[in-house]
């Protein structure tokens, strides 16, 4: 009796080729997970939560034991096949083989250690298992997590056949396919470059010329980025009618690899043991993959791992990341780690809509994407090894480079780390650094002044630098005259650094501040004060209150002492123990005035591009007091959103320094002018952190109107990274704050969110009691346009219960009130709810007719977006009337709107219903 499970489409068990009913959904959600992790224990707690998504009834471990026992029942008489209770919980036992998940995972293993022909016959296999979305019709969190990843799996698995099939001269029967795989995936640079070589080779130079332009135009406009240097590469040969491309040894990889390392560190030179030591450490045959070097403040971690990681790049073809944790707390509160992998996954080429909202889940997705990868992870100034442990990748080809001023034990204790201690330069070395600074005739020619500038240095190679910058600009000072200066300082910075230092470093930064001009000594000042890890040229020239030209001027002064660095082009950064000394020569009322300007630029600017991200946020106006300061214009969308990823870190900085001042209405605009840009991009712990501070301002002003909504969007942003308890806690405090305040628009505005939650939550009844408080309070307000979306929204909610013929009351209501005030947008919207109502009522041809009219006014006002929802729903109400070509047509015009927008899981669903039959 031969059995197969099928996760990868509608899920289907089938014994000797007969398909066997294995329940409703929610038992096919166990089974799913059962067989996902088949094999493998699953205690009922994971089963409860993975099933039900942290929305459980009281009753769902009952609930669980009796889909268990009823899949049990089912599968009793297959061979080989059982659920077992075990001590903490499940295990389903089952030939790996036999499910068509696993079995792809062992084929696409298989593929990469064999030859071509049998990798390309194998991976034929592996896509042949894949019927469309994996499981669709169930979700919960980690089924979704899953999903993702297996969407990326076949991706990759795609793209590996492709390479396979250009080696073997397949290009013809190649570009359609990979036309329609990059239709799907417009910003995947590999997969560009594939559909780009396959359609040269079959004549179409101009088709591959015009794809590489629409991927430039796609990744600039949409993530700030040119292609990759394989890419342009391939490029150039095809512009160039390279001939080699026609043989299939010489193709280039046209892979999608991030480049994300720094810029090659200058004029290193020693530390050869300890390149020995990760040469050793992390080579091939090697047990470990994770090295991490340790050491003090301006010791040269950073130096070291880079240099390294340059020296070893080709080992890496499948690229290199890197990720700044800002563990220093001089630089801002450490970064966020998952925070981090959502910026990975992006780097990897994963949509970030696509990106999970559970940390947990983006980890997951990670590792999935880096698996069969061999790729680089340098992740540097890191805090501790919590903020290290989602970083890690699952599979041991990716190599991890840390650097920390932390021992990190755990990372060694728990994952086999190696590490290596830094300690400072040999006289030897330390000399050698400096002779690639000065050469070797100038120090020849004063002996002892290079061993007296040294002995101040004692082998720290931040100080170094420094010394050695200072004496590179003036050529024609005697080095004595430097190294006289840095007698005269008694004092040593080291004291404020954790590492036993023995360097003269405030000797160092004074000898150098002093060489300064009197502006440039006031900016360096000044650049302490910077909350954030760096700062945008723009924001300096606000924060010196000087022109953009000066500013520029002032700033190439600093670079050339070593005491700046321009990491990427207009973005500038300190390091932790420069940014100390700076911080001492600024006075307090210089600092507060330049902070207070900083603060104003920050948050004017991003009052500004919220307007242009959320055009129908609620609007509030920011703290006026800002006069003369350059408020930053952002022309479009894709401007501000830019802007929020480059500077968001900073935001998040200065918003803590606005409460640390007692900056209180600062504080709580900069919660409100970042919230539609965290919660849409994903960033809920963000999100939540900054609503905290908001909260906790409103509460010191004493404004309860301010109280009531920042409680409701801290509860907003609670719900939305599933942390319901403390939600709840929050929107009853903006309820009860809203009540004590007689404000009918906050009331209302929070039973909207209420409603929501609820619903998330399964409970529409709950949702339909908030919906109705909702239009009541507009009902009071008297405003009209309100009125109407409260009752389109009650309306919804009755739907959803089953209640029709409510439903379409409240939305026919709706839709009239809509209509008199001329509201487009809420009339589409309307006529969108009345056509699911009609589908669901068995009503298909009045549906039809509904969703027909919402499209024409989408149509007509633009919006895009709805007018592919509205198709797809369209497509539904013909299938309901058994017009299968009308829907097939209007389908693929959703599908067209779909991939133009690249909404990835919308795409799978459309897709799956023009397969069938």
């Amino acid at each position: 009796m031969g059995v197969e499970f099928r996760l990868l489409g509608p899920i289907e068990v089938a014994v000797d080729g007969r398909l066997v009913d294995v329940g409703h959904l929610r038992q096919l959600s166990v089974l799913a997970i059962m067989l996902v992790e088949a094999n493998e224990l699953v205690s009922p707690d994971q089963l409860v939560d993975r099933v039900w998504g942290g929305r459980s009834p009281h009753t769902a471990r009952n609930t669980l034991y009796g889909y268990l026992h009823r899949l049990r029942k089912i599968l009793a008489d297959v061979p080989g096949v059982d659920i077992t209770r075990r001590s903490g919980g499940y295990v389903l036992t089952v030939a790996p083989e036999s499910v068509d998940l696993h079995r792809f995972r062992q084929l696409v293993g298989a593929a990469r250690t064999a030859g071509d022909e049998r990798a390309l016959a194998l991976l034929d296999e592996a896509l042949g298992l894949c019927r469309g979305e994996a499981f669709p019709g169930l979700s919960s969190p980690w089924l979704d997590s899953v999903r993702v990843g297996l969407d990326q799996d076949r991706l990759t698995a795609e793209l590996d056949r492709a390479d396979l099939a250009l080696k073997q001269n397949r290009h013809g029967d190649l570009v359609p396919v990979l036309a329609t795989l990059a239709d799907r995936h417009p910003l995947d640079e590999r997969l560009a470059g594939q559909l780009m070589l396959a359609l040269y080779r079959t004549g179409r130079q101009a088709d591959a010329l015009g794809r590489y332009e629409d991927t430039r135009r796609r990744l600039v406009d949409e993530l700030g980025t040119d292609p990759g240097v394989a890419l342009r590469e391939l490029h150039q040969r095809i512009l160039a009618g390279d001939a080699s491309l026609d043989v299939t040894r010489h193709a280039p990889a046209a892979s999608q690899v991030p480049r994300q390392l720094p810029a090659r560190p200058g004029s290193f030179s020693g530390r050869a043991g300890e390149l020995a030591l990760l040469d050793k450490a992390l080579a091939e045959e090697s047990t470990t993959n994770i090295v991490a070097v340790t050491g003090a403040g301006g010791i040269g971690k950073t130096w070291l791992t880079l240099a390294w990681a340059y020296r070893a790049i080709d080992r890496f073809p499948d690229g290199q990341l890197y990720v700044d944790l800002r563990g220093v707390a001089s630089a801002g509160d450490p970064a966020s780690p998952h925070g981090a992998v959502r910026g990975l996954l992006v780097a990897l080429g994963v949509d970030a809509g696509a990106v999970p909202a559970d940390p947990d889940a983006q980890t997951a997705l990670y590792r999935s994407v880096l698996a069969g990868r061999r790729v680089l992870i340098v992740l540097d100034d890191a805090y501790d090894t919590e903020q290290i442990l989602p970083l890690l990748p699952g599979d041991p080809n990716c190599v991890v480079l840390v650097s920390s001023r932390h021992r990190l034990a755990g990372l060694a204790a728990a994952h086999g780390a190696v590490t290596v201690t830094l300690d400072v330069l040999t006289d030897a070395e330390a000399e050698d650094v400096l002779v690639g600074h000065l050469g070797r005739d100038r120090m020849a020619a004063e002996p002892d002044a290079v061993a007296a500038l040294l002995t101040a240095c004692a082998g720290l190679p931040l100080a170094i630098s420094i010394v050695a910058a200072r004496a590179a600009t003036q050529r024609d000072f005697p080095l004595g005259v430097l190294a006289a200066e840095l007698q005269d300082e008694a004092t040593r910075l080291d004291a404020l650094d954790t590492g036993d230092l023995t360097a003269d470093l405030r000797a160092v930064f004074a000898a150098s501040h002093r060489a300064l001009t009197p502006d440039a000594q006031t900016l360096f000042g000044l650049l302490g004060v910077v909350p954030g890890p760096d700062i945008a040229q723009d924001a300096v020239a606000v924060l010196a209150d000087e022109s953009p030209q000066r500013t520029r001027v002032l700033l190439r002064e600093l670079e050339r002492a070593h005491l700046v660095r321009q990491h990427v082009p207009g973005r500038y950064r300190m390091h932790d123990l420069t940014r100390l000394y700076a911080v001492e020569q600024a006075g307090p009322d210089t600092r507060t005035a330049a902070l207070r300007r900083l603060v104003g630029l920050y948050l004017h600017t991003a009052y500004l591009a919220d307007h242009e991200v959320n055009p129908y946020h609620e609007r509030m106006s920011p703290e006026p007091d800002i006069t003369g300061v350059p408020v930053r214009r952002l022309p479009d969308r894709a401007a501000a959103l830019a802007w929020f990823d480059s500077e968001l870190p900073g935001l998040l900085a200065i918003q803590r320094d606005a409460a640390d001042e007692g900056w209180h209405i600062q504080a709580w605009q900069f919660a409100w002018a970042l919230d539609g840009y965290l919660w849409r991009g994903g960033h809920l712990l963000s999100h939540v952190a900054a609503w905290r501070i908001g909260l906790s301002a409103a509460h010191r002003l004493g404004d309860h109107t301010i109280q009531a909504r920042a409680h409701r969007r801290l509860g907003h942003s609670f719900a939305r990274a599933e942390q319901d308890t403390s939600a709840l806690e929050h929107l009853d405090h903006a309820l009860a704050a809203a009540v004590d305040a007689d404000d009918l628009m906050e009331q209302a505005r929070t039973h909207d969110v209420l409603a929501w939650l609820w619903a998330r939550r399964g409970d529409d009844r709950q949702a339909l009691e908030h919906a109705n408080h909702t239009l009541r309070r507009y009902q009071e307000l008297d405003l009209p346009p309100r009125i109407a979306n409260g009752l389109n929204t009650v309306g919804w909610y009755h739907a959803q219960l089953g209640e029709y013929d409510q439903a379409r009351d409240h939305c026919e209501q709706a839709l009239a009130l809509h209509r008199r005030h001329e509201d487009l947008d809420g009339e589409a919207c309307t006529l969108d709810s009345l056509g699911y109502i009609a589908l669901k009522a068995r009503r298909a041809a009045e549906s039809a007719d509904h969703y027909r009219a919402a499209l024409d006014v989408f149509r007509r006002i633009g919006n895009r977006y709805e007018e592919a929802n509205t198709l797809a729903n369209l497509g539904d109400a013909y299938e309901a009337m058994g017009e299968r070509a009308e829907a097939r047509t209007v389908w693929r015009q959703a599908l067209d709107g779909y991939r133009a927008q690249r909404r990835t899981q919308d795409v799978d669903r459309v897709h799956a219903k023009l397969q069938t039959d």
